[in-house]
């Protein structure tokens, strides 16, 4: 099997803010698209590496670099090919979630099916999708709600001084929408328990994602006791080791293909969760229809989605993808069923 990779500049449609420790405004991502190829077949793959994780697009194409000599002829032999990546390195899950995708597309391309067929599953059981609005001034984020008319749930960023104003003004413009929100780890210890109860209550959320940072745990288990709304970790749930540690500070998880390693890593976590009792969120980096896709062929195994990443660009070079008014569509064309633009 052969491997190749190239960067892809994406331009988003609006702006993008998150809280994090400093505030990050994205305008433009930059991601990795693989591509492996066997007998006339390919299956692609992309990669979305993070800072915040301590993975960056140098440090992925390190990993393919090596990779592209350890793959094999065997397109279906998964747990050599994967197993000695994550041992090798194990700090770059993006990179290797890359792989992952591109082995499933390409798999499916020669087995003829979907994946989400291939694994037994069933299309139409997979839950609407939120549409997210960042952080912004007031009037850009009331704009923003009115151009995601067509979404019936919206996942609002918070973890701001200014949160209420943020969630007053998208109750003025949709007061009837299922409202989520992410503080992106923007709250603390101190505040986090009054957050939430205000927070859930006034505005009616659905869920509140990532209150405290990862690791600042102490005073969720009082957030679950006093029960304003499920918790649903994001930041502290990297990948399948982290999910039963979880259990008593979240009432579920948030499962990201690039931050965990891909689809099988990511099938592990979602069996783990429901023997746990813990609800279960796909979620996405901003990336194409590549990830976002490969995400979606797991859809009809959670409760929640958060797969919009695509929606969010101006210019996704794939397509594949279908539905509306938030409910994403799976096609039966081989793989993920993407083709280029």
């Amino acid at each position: 099997m052969k491997l190749t990779w190239h960067r892809k500049n994406l331009h988003l449609k609006h702006p993008f803010n998150i809280a994090s420790v400093q505030r990050q405004q994205t305008t433009e991502k930059q991601v990795l698209l693989a591509r492996i190829e066997h007998k006339d077949h390919i299956g692609w793959g992309e990669a979305s590496p993070v800072s915040y994780y301590h993975q960056s697009k140098e440090s992925a194409e390190a990993v393919f670099q090596q990779a592209a000599s350890m793959l094999g002829n065997d397109p279906f032999a998964f747990d050599a090919i994967l197993d000695p990546l994550f041992e090798k390195f194990p700090d770059q899950p993006a990179a290797i979630s890359a792989i992952d995708i591109a082995l499933h597309d390409l798999a499916g391309h020669l087995l003829g099916i979907p994946v989400w067929k291939w694994f037994g599953l069933d299309a139409k059981r997979i839950p609407i999708t939120s549409f997210t609005i960042g952080i912004d001034t007031l009037d850009v984020i009331r704009q923003k709600v009115h151009e995601a008319a067509d979404y019936p749930i919206l996942k609002v960023k918070v973890g701001t001084d200014n949160d209420d104003a943020i969630l007053t003004a998208i109750r003025d413009v949709a007061p009837d929408k299922t409202l989520r929100v992410d503080a992106n780890g923007g709250w603390n210890d101190q505040n986090v328990l009054e957050r939430c109860t205000h927070l859930a209550k006034k505005y009616r959320l659905e869920f509140i994602e990532q209150p405290t940072p990862a690791g600042h745990h102490d005073a969720l288990p009082a957030v679950l006791h006093a029960n304003p709304c499920p918790i649903v970790a994001d930041e502290s749930c990297l990948g399948p080791d982290d999910v039963l540690g979880l259990v008593t500070a979240f009432d579920g998880i948030n499962i990201k293909l690039s931050k965990c390693g891909g689809i099988r890593r990511a099938l592990r976590m979602i069996h783990t969760a429901r023997a746990a009792g813990l609800k279960i969120m796909l979620g996405c980096m901003v990336e194409t229809s590549v990830g976002i896709s490969a995400a979606a062929q797991l859809a009809p195994l959670v409760d929640w989605i958060d797969l919009d990443g695509h929606m969010l660009l101006a210019d996704d070079p794939f397509e594949g993808i279908g539905g509306n008014h938030g409910k994403l569509t799976l096609n039966d064309k081989p793989g993920l069923g993407l083709s280029e633009k």
